[in-house]
């Protein structure tokens, strides 16, 4: 009789857990802590997105994954980033090649610069394939129209020999998500993979995304600033301020009791179509600026552009507590939505 039980064997697995990272850059002015203590974990087959503003250390953290940081000037001075329960922070360059395209993929937000000018598509594809999985060029190549073909771009056979700069900015971001998914990595970081694109592009390539996340069964860690995008692809959201975890909770939880005065101004600030036509309400937005990160002061670092801080905020660096089930904030308030 076996004595597996269901509920474990069903339980999700953790594929990335990262804990304490703290990233840090040296300046003239000293060391701007970029990412400070950041806690983060995605499930397999998970959707997950980190939300902030600019500036607030998202890029850091997905570039601290995969140890793509210029060192110097950035060191990953504490916390451990684990893959699959093994710790990838001391690995070495060469350890890391095997991790990255191959297991760990990342598409970057701005592909014309991401992608060579000089070299074909084509080529750009299937040279992944040929490091990673060890296939001949012309095997590789024909990979690469499989590739094409799996995100939507028309004539693949043809398109394969072209190079960036006839694409369109769409479709050179699909050519970004081919070279990524090409070796079918287990998890895909997609750094604001839709920032300089219109609206219907946008929404094109969020659609490709969850399409192919179904199809090769991957997780996705999305990092946006984007609210509307949140709301539309995510299972479950971590919010970032100023090299911080303010908030994670699931995303219908997020939205429906936001719990940080951060989350609550991010979400305030979204136009609301559904009721635009019965009354008009003017757009609210966080007053003050993103703090200096070079030796940053103690307590809540929201707390200069916060409405309800109290001294208290400034005293000490405020926990992340759960609040309910999945459902976690770092506020020493107790403010429910508003």
């Amino acid at each position: 009789m076996s004595t597996l039980n269901p509920a474990a064997s069903s339980a999700p697995q953790r594929l990335l857990e990262i804990r304490g990272l703290k990233t840090h850059f040296k300046t003239d002015d000293g060391w701007l802590h970029a990412v400070d203590g950041v806690d983060i974990g995605i499930d397999r087959g998970e959707t997950v997105c980190v939300v902030g503003e600019s500036g607030c250390g998202k890029s850091v953290t997905a570039m601290s994954v995969l140890k793509l940081l210029p060192m110097p000037p950035g060191r990953i001075v504490a916390g451990q980033i684990l893959w699959q329960g093994r710790d990838i922070v001391n690995l070495s360059d060469d350890a890391m090649r095997q991790v990255r395209m191959k297991e760990i993929a990342i598409v970057f937000q701005e592909p014309m610069t991401s992608l060579n000018p000089v070299y074909t598509v084509g080529e750009q594809i299937a040279e992944g394939l040929r490091l990673h999985e060890g296939l001949g060029q012309k095997e590789a190549l024909a990979r690469a129209v499989d590739m094409l073909k799996l995100v939507r771009i028309p004539t693949p056979e043809r398109r394969v020999f072209d190079y960036p700069h006839q694409f369109s900015g769409g479709m050179r971001q699909r050519v970004m998500i081919a070279i990524a998914l090409s070796c079918k990595p287990q998890l895909l970081i997609a750094d604001e993979p839709t920032t300089a694109l219109d609206v219907t592009i946008q929404a094109q390539i969020l659609d490709l995304l969850a399409e192919l996340k179904s199809e090769l069964g991957m997780a996705i860690m999305l990092i946006t600033h984007a609210m509307g995008v949140v709301a539309e692809v995510a299972q479950r959201v971590v919010v970032m301020y100023a090299g911080q975890v303010v908030e994670e909770a699931p995303v219908v939880e997020l939205f429906a009791r936001p719990q940080h005065p951060y989350t609550q101004g991010l979400i305030r600030s979204i136009p609301r179509i559904d009721t635009a036509a019965l009354h008009k309400v003017r757009l609210e937005t966080i007053p003050g600026v993103v703090p200096k990160l070079i030796a940053p002061a103690a307590g809540c670092r929201f707390a200069p552009r916060c409405k309800f801080a109290t001294p208290d905020c400034s005293a000490a660096t405020p926990p992340l507590r759960e609040v309910a089930p999945g459902h976690k904030v770092a506020c020493i308030l107790d403010l429910g939505p508003t």
